[in-house]
C-alpha cells in the first residue's frame, strides 16, 4: 500500500506501539470491574462502578472477553479480573432454573424479565475466550451456551437466530432483529475457533449470506428490523428513533462491523461474493455516515435515503469503521483503506481519547462534545479495546484466532 510517504501505518512499528500503548492504557480503565452482585460493573465516565445499573450480563462478558485475550498477550492482572467478573457468568447471571442467561442481576425475579439471542451471542464469546486461554469451566459454559442457541435461538429453516423469549423460554416475541445475528456471527465464529463443532463456522456463514442478500436489495443499507418470517420492516422506530439496541433506520456502524466480519468470515471459506458485500457495505457506511468540516465524525443512524437521522457520534461506530478499514486495507492491499484509516484513527485522537478520565468518550453531540443522550458513562471497553487489536494484527476469524496467533 503506497499512501504517498512510502509506509503504511499498519506496519510501522512506532504506530503499532501506539497502538499498544493505547489497548493498554484502555485495559487499565475501571477503580474496580466488579459489581457486588456478581459480574462486571457498569463504569461512569470517571471508571467508576455506577451501582444505578445492575451486572449487566453483554458487559460482564464482554469484559471478560478483552480481559481474557489480554492475558494471552502477556498482560499482567488481566486474567485476574476475567476471572472474577467470568464468574457471575457461572453464578448470579445464569439461570440454574430454566436454562439459559438473563439480561442483568436484576432479572432473577421480575415478572417482566426475558432473554435475548444478543446476550447469549455476547456469552458465547465470553466462554470461547474462557476456552482459550484455558479457564477450567470455559469449555463446559461454551458447551452449555451453545447448547441454549441450538434449543432455544437457532432457525434452521431462516438459517437465522431468533431474537427474544420470556425468561422462562414460554413465549417467543415475533420481532427478528439483525444486531443479535451480527455479534452471534462473531461469537460463532471465535466458538469454532475454541474448537466448538464445525458446523457453527457454517451457521455464522448462513447469517452472512443472508444478510448480504437483503443489503443488496436495499442499496447496501442493512434491514435491521424484520417480523417472525424475516421480512424487512424498514419503518420500525420510526417514531423512536434513537432507541439505544433498536433505533430506526439504518445503522452506520452495523454497515462497517458487518464488512470486517464478512471478511473474517470468508477467511477459511470460499467468499469471493462476501468480500464484494463487504467492499460495497463498507463504501455505503462511508458515503452515508461521514460528516467532513471542522467537526467531523459518524452520525449514528440514516434513513433509507441515506440521510442523517441520529447525528450524534457513537464511540462504537468510529471503532467499527476503524476496523473494517484496517481489515480491508490488509486483504485487499488498496491505498483507500488505509487513507480512511488514518483519517479516523485522527478523529479518535482529537475526539474521543479521553486522556484525564481515561477509556473513550461513548458518545459525542454533534460538534464532537462529550454528551449522554444515547448512552452514559462509560461501560465497557470492548469496541475500543478491539478496535486497536484488529488495528494491530492480520485479520483472522475471530480475535480469539487472532492472539492465539500472535501469543505464540
Amino acid at each position: 500500500m503506497d499512501t504517498g510517504d512510502g509506509r503504511s501505518w499498519l506496519t510501522l512499528p512506532s504506530h503499532q506501539l501506539w497502538l499498544d500503548t493505547e489497548s493498554s492504557r484502555l485495559l487499565d480503565f475501571g477503580t474496580t470491574l466488579d459489581h457486588p452482585a456478581g459480574g462486571a460493573a457498569w463504569l461512569d465516565d470517571r471508571g467508576n462502578p455506577d451501582l444505578d445499573h445492575p451486572a449487566h450480563t453483554y458487559i460482564t462478558a464482554r469484559m471478560a472477553h478483552v480481559h481474557f485475550l489480554a492475558s494471552m498477550l502477556g498482560r499482567p492482572g488481566s486474567r485476574r479480573k476475567a476471572d472474577r467478573v467470568f464468574e457471575g457468568l457461572l453464578t448470579t447471571l445464569r439461570d440454574s432454573t430454566n436454562g439459559g442467561w438473563f439480561e442483568s442481576s436484576a432479572d432473577a425475579f421480575s415478572p417482566e424479565a426475558v432473554k435475548s439471542a444478543y446476550t447469549h451471542a455476547f456469552v458465547v464469546l465470553a466462554a470461547s475466550a474462557a476456552t482459550a486461554v484455558g479457564h477450567p469451566h470455559g469449555r463446559q459454559l461454551l458447551e452449555e451456551a451453545l447448547d441454549t442457541v441450538e434449543r432455544r435461538f437457532w432457525d434452521d429453516h431462516h438459517g437465522m437466530c431468533s431474537d427474544t423469549w420470556t425468561a422462562d423460554w414460554s413465549v417467543l416475541d415475533d420481532y427478528r432483529g439483525i444486531n443479535a445475528n451480527m455479534h452471534m456471527v462473531e461469537a460463532l465464529l471465535a466458538a469454532a475457533d475454541a474448537g466448538a463443532p464445525r458446523i457453527w463456522r457454517e451457521r455464522a456463514l448462513r447469517i452472512c449470506d443472508n444478510v448480504c442478500r437483503w443489503a443488496e436489495a436495499n442499496d447496501w443499507r442493512v434491514p435491521e428490523h424484520f417480523t417472525a418470517e424475516w421480512i424487512p420492516q424498514l419503518e420500525y422506530n420510526s417514531d423512536d428513533t434513537a432507541n439505544q439496541f433498536k433505533p430506526y433506520g439504518a445503522t452506520v456502524g452495523h454497515g462497517f462491523e458487518w464488512a470486517r466480519l464478512l471478511v473474517q468470515a470468508s477467511l477459511d471459506a470460499s467468499g469471493h461474493d462476501r468480500i464484494a458485500a463487504a467492499r460495497a457495505l463498507y463504501h455505503r457506511a462511508a458515503v452515508d455516515g461521514w460528516q467532513p468540516g471542522p467537526t467531523p465524525g459518524f452520525v449514528y443512524t440514516t434513513d433509507w435515503s441515506g440521510e442523517s437521522v441520529v447525528t450524534e457520534r457513537l464511540h462504537w461506530v468510529l471503532c467499527e469503521a476503524i476496523g473494517a478499514a484496517a481489515t480491508l486495507a490488509r486483504h485487499t492491499r488498496e491505498d483507500r483503506y488505509e487513507q480512511d484509516y488514518r483519517t479516523w484513527w485522527d478523529v479518535a485522537a482529537e475526539y474521543f481519547l479521553d486522556r484525564a478520565d481515561g477509556s473513550w468518550h461513548h458518545e459525542l453531540d454533534s460538534s464532537n462534545r462529550p454528551a449522554a443522550t444515547v448512552w452514559s458513562g462509560k461501560p465497557d471497553l470492548y469496541h475500543a479495546v478491539q478496535a486497536t487489536w484488529i488495528s494491530r494484527y492480520e485479520p483472522g476469524s475471530s480475535m480469539v484466532a487472532v492472539l492465539q496467533r500472535n501469543s505464540h
